[in-house]
């Protein structure tokens, strides 16, 4: 086909016909396989005359056939022939000088798709046509070649250091010539919305440069100081108040204003990353020599930089975007840590306190804005962290913090003095002349400043209770709402203080209270945040009783109207605490949880809830929606002891349950397998109800929810354990469940863990239904034996799960499995691995499982034992005695882990009392003086890499993980009624008697140890069997 014709075909993709558009799709489908189609559709995207509507669908098109073919390893689509390729190459920087904006986009991704590929081996000349684009000295040929760098420097981004290298001449060959050209710009660009982009542009190359390494070639002075002169010119361009639109929120797109980002934010990475030597890890000590010299010629004309223009921003000559005003507080953090930049600071600190944090911490005339007009946004931004995480606000508050930690004894009673001083004023200040604003900023200050004032030896820990009486209680009943919500908020900061008087306690618990019935939003939430931490106090816990069903129904209400998971949290932490005084609200309150999820998730499944505008949003509802899951959770899980009720809530949960598996939205499955697990283990039985739910899972296994087979297990194995009766009478559900274990134990994308869940399914069904399922005694057999004679087992762990499927089955029929084994010639093969593996049978289900299978065996007749077993028959009870030896300490250990369990775990298990003291002590007596400031977030960042560092080789495929199967506490199995020492005592007595031919074979080798162990395990049966006695008559 011609140019001509392939472009009437794009024109034709917007054809207002339906069936004219559909057939012009279907032509391109057709003719995209042919040698030269590709390349004339980017002569069409190049084209200057051809209406541009066909060409930005041409350039979609392009883009979209490069992501699925550019890459020779997919195979999903029709290949591009090399000609084509080289074709595209050879033209496509071309075509993004004379393509409109709109489509030089599109192409700039293509490019990236390209350079991933292909560069730099099969694209050698990339480089050289950037070289000649960069120097043509004509605005859009320059441009274009600073769009082609970007794309190469990018795709070095978050590769290794190894992949890396290729970068190093990229840099070394192009940074030189737009270090130059940004020169050019700022003294030659003047305002130019043209100079401004490619300045913007040279920045982010520079940073996308260093973002995981500082090359060596960057690091030396004579690219440093050019590039970071330019860096310096246009941080102090100054932008001017008068020079901007009037609307704070257009004020943030100003193009200068983002182009003077990104310079900050090269510098900082500079300093934060490279050239500030007291946060640098050890494994970043190559850069030492850059950060010594960093620190101390370059780090202090940067920093007064900075200076100068926080200082025109104070006295509002100079405008700062709020993004550039948070990069400031992160280089002004960094430069407390060091001693050379510290001292800079230090002489500043209070003017920084007063003048540059304290203005960012109050209430703005934008949040106000923001909470009139969409007070569910303005929710979002003060509560989700995420949302906040690189805010003005966030790193003021971050800048304040380091301040007051890491130079407490020069900063921190300085800004309690400044803090107070401003709430004296507002307590002095006639009513109607109050401001509002600032008494925020200062609460707000004394919240980031919670932890050091409440810390063990803290001069002021006990101002705090007459602080809040002064201070806190008058605002839950401000005329400001913004003033409502922080009193709220720094209840929730100080709720480690304990009030010496318990009136002062309960005032604060009801203004709280009070404060759920905020006509605001942003106050109501703040408030149900609060109340979460003070349900510590007892008298608080005893006050709320009588307002639950108002507090859930407000918290409820809340996350209906507003997607945080956050309130679902606290929402979750009420019903664990408050279990058996919302028991009998339990059904009301589950199916308003279920009416919030639906509604919570009422968009998620329409056509046009995931478009990419849409995902961040999509990404909160699923949150909101996985903490309403979890609190449901938490509520059938408190009503074990009410089977009636639980059968009420699973009818309830059923349209939760239905709607998350059916339109499979696999972000929540963790969480609905959580409630299937806990309505089947809580009731100890499997309803109807829940029956129906086990063909929603196996529907959802099949299309998508194989990989979450792990989430799945205890759910399936409620199905076994507690659903016996149906399971062994109905072969659907056998079906299903057969079919489950045989696709994890053969597929391809599973690893060995699910296939560990595949063995446990195993062995509970044939544990659970012994007599009822013998016919598939050899198929199981056949999925464990397919990995043990080929020593594909790499973990302990599933070796010794595909040898309990042998075991179980056993167990389960000795008989019938023997002879399966004979017949596959396994016997001998299986019982020298079993018996060569059997000190990593560790857990006390593992011996157990041992003991009984083996005593099982040692019970048959002669004859119905195979020759080559009966051979080595005495080992047998050799292999025994020595599990039996073993068990004790195995059984002391899971006690120790269930009374750990059960008593419930924190810091003091860590650490004790006096470790704890010792610490804080050593924090108060800690004092850096002026001295540099070892950064801990650095140092665990260090922990991390190195431990990822010694497992490197984790995964060399002869490697064999020798870590011990750990006790699983809460796992129960039909074993556990066993007595392991009663079951041997019985079956080794009556040996004796009716089977004496088996018995003199077995014991015919002992040894004087071994006797003398079997007598203890015949005492110890004795002893068992008088404590089983005891506990009967005590009942």
């Amino acid at each position: 086909m011609d140019l001509n014709s392939i472009y009437q075909l794009f024109v034709a993709t917007y054809h207002p016909d339906p069936n004219v558009h559909k057939q012009a799709e279907l032509s391109i489908r057709n003719n995209e396989a042919h040698d030269g189609f590709l390349p004339i559709v980017l002569q069409i995207l190049a084209s200057e005359e051809l209406e541009l509507g066909a060409r930005q669908a041409a350039a979609i098109y392009f883009k979209n056939r490069l992501l699925n073919a550019w890459d020779r390893s997919k195979t999903g689509s029709a290949p591009i022939g090399e000609s084509d390729r080289n074709l595209i190459k050879e033209s496509i920087l071309h075509a993004m000088v004379t393509a409109p904006n709109a489509v030089k986009v599109q192409l700039t991704s293509c490019l990236f798709v390209i350079l991933t590929n292909d560069f730099p081996d099969a694209w050698p000349g990339f480089l050289g046509k950037v070289e000649q684009l960069l120097g043509s000295g004509e605005a859009r040929y320059m441009y274009v070649g600073l769009l082609a760098l970007r794309e190469a420097v990018k795709i070095y981004r978050w590769r290794t250091a190894e992949r890396r290298a290729p970068l190093a001449q990229v840099i070394s060959m192009t940074f030189p010539a737009i270090q130059q050209i940004g020169a050019n710009l700022v003294v030659q660009g003047g305002d130019s919305a043209d100079a401004c982009e490619m300045l913007k542009l040279i920045l982010k190359i520079y940073h996308t440069g260093i973002q995981s390494d500082l090359p060596a070639s960057l690091q030396d002075a004579s690219s440093l100081v050019p590039w970071g002169t330019l860096f310096m010119q246009l941080v102090e361009k100054p932008i001017t108040y008068s020079s901007l639109p009037a609307d704070p929120e257009e004020r943030e797109k100003h193009a200068w204003g983002k182009t003077k980002k990104w310079a900050y934010h090269c510098l900082n990475r500079l300093f934060i990353k490279y050239g500030n030597p007291a946060l640098l890890t050890a494994s970043s000590n190559q850069y030492m020599p850059f950060a010594k010299s960093f620190v101390v010629e370059f780090a202090p004309n940067v920093l007064q930089a900075y200076m100068r223009q926080v200082e025109g921003w104070i006295k509002q000559e100079v405008w700062m975007s709020h993004k550039c005003l948070a990069l400031t507080s992160a280089f002004f953090e960094s430069s407390v840590k060091h001693k050379t930049t510290w001292q800079i600071i230090k002489p500043h600190v209070d003017t920084l306190v007063a003048h540059f944090i304290f203005p960012q911490l109050c209430f703005s005339k934008e949040d106000e804005q923001l909470w009139e007009e969409d007070p569910v946004e303005f929710v979002h931004k003060r509560v989700d962290p995420l949302e906040d995480i690189d805010s003005s606000e966030t790193n003021a508050s971050n800048l304040l913090i380091t301040l007051a930690r890491d130079r407490k004894k020069h900063t921190f009673m300085n800004m309690l003095n400044f803090i107070n001083s401003v709430l004296n004023k507002y307590l002095e200040t006639p009513e109607e002349q109050k401001n509002g604003r600032e008494k925020d900023g200062a609460l707000n200050m004394i919240a980031c400043l919670s932890y050091l004032v409440l810390k063990k030896n803290s001069p002021v820990a006990d101002m705090m209770e007459p602080f809040f009486v002064t201070h806190v209680f008058p605002e839950f009943k401000s005329r400001f709402p913004y003033l409502r919500a922080r009193a709220c908020d720094i209840t929730k900061h100080f709720s480690d203080l304990d009030f010496g008087n318990e009136q002062n306690l309960a005032t604060l618990y009801q203004n709280v209270v009070d404060c759920l019935r905020d006509s605001d939003l942003p106050v109501k939430v703040h408030a149900a945040l609060a109340l979460q931490p003070m349900i510590r106090h007892e008298s608080v816990r005893n006050a709320m009783v009588p307002s639950l069903p108002f507090i859930m129904q407000e918290l409820l209400t809340m996350t209906n109207e507003i997607d945080i998971d956050t309130l679902a949290t606290t929402m979750e932490e009420f019903v664990d605490v408050f279990a058996e005084q919302l028991t009998p609200f339990a059904v009301q309150l589950c199916t308003q949880l279920r009416d919030t999820f639906l509604s919570i998730m009422e968009d998620y499944t329409q056509p046009d809830a995931n478009d990419d505008d849409d995902d961040y949003d999509a990404s909160d509802k699923t949150m909101a929606a996985m903490g309403v899951l979890k609190t449901i959770g938490t509520l059938i899980l408190s009503l074990q002891s009410t089977p009636e009720v639980l059968r009420q809530l699973e009818d309830a949960l059923l349209p939760v349950i239905q709607f998350t598996l059916k339109n499979r939205i696999m972000d929540l499955y963790n969480e609905i397998f959580e409630i299937i697990d806990s309505c089947t283990f809580s009731a100890k039985s499997v309803s109807p109800t829940m029956w129906g739910v086990l063909e929603l899972i196996y529907d959802a296994f099949k299309d998508s929810g194989i990989d979450y087979m792990d989430e799945m297990l205890p759910p399936l194995d409620n199905y076994i354990s507690y659903g016996r009766d149906v399971f062994v009478t109905n072969e659907a559900i056998q079906r299903i469940m057969f079919d489950i274990i045989d696709t994890v134990m053969k597929s391809d994308r599973l690893n060995e863990s699910d296939r560990v869940c595949a063995c446990k399914l195993i062995e509970s069904i044939l544990l659970n239904c012994r007599g009822a399922v013998d016919g598939h005694l050899a198929p199981f057999l056949n999925l464990a034996f397919q990995y043990i004679f080929t020593n594909q087992m790499k973990t302990v762990e599933f070796k010794v799960y595909c040898l309990e499927v042998v075991i179980n089955c056993l167990y389960y029929n000795p008989v019938l499995t023997l002879r399966l084994l004979e017949e596959n010639q396994w016997t001998q093969g299986f019982f020298t691995l079993w018996f060569n593996t059997l000190d990593k049978f560790t857990r006390v289900h593992d011996k157990k499982l041992v003991i009984v299978t083996l005593c099982a065996l040692i019970e048959l007749p002669l004859d119905h034992v195979p020759a080559s077993l009966q051979a080595g028959w005495s080992q047998v009870l050799s292999g025994m005695v020595n599990v039996f030896k073993t068990l004790p300490k195995a059984m002391e250990n899971r006690e120790s882990l269930e009374k750990l369990y059960g008593d419930g775990f924190d810091d003091d298990d860590l650490f004790g009392d006096e470790e704890l003291e010792a610490s804080a002590d050593e924090d108060d007596a800690l004092d850096h003086g002026d001295e540099d400031v070892p950064d801990q977030d650095n140092e665990y960042l260090e922990y991390l890499a190195q431990q990822a560092q010694l497992h490197a080789g984790d995964d060399d495929d002869d490697y064999e993980y020798e870590e011990e199967i750990e006790e699983e506490i809460l796992f129960e199995s039909p074993l556990d009624e066993i007595n392991p020492y009663l079951q041997f005592e019985q079956v080794f007595r009556s040996m004796q008697q009716s089977n004496p031919a088996s018995y003199t074979l077995l014991t015919k080798d002992l040894d004087a140890d071994q006797q003398s162990t079997i007598m203890n395990i015949l005492n110890q049966a004795e002893q068992e069997r008088t404590k089983q006695q005891q506990q009967q008559q005590q009942q």
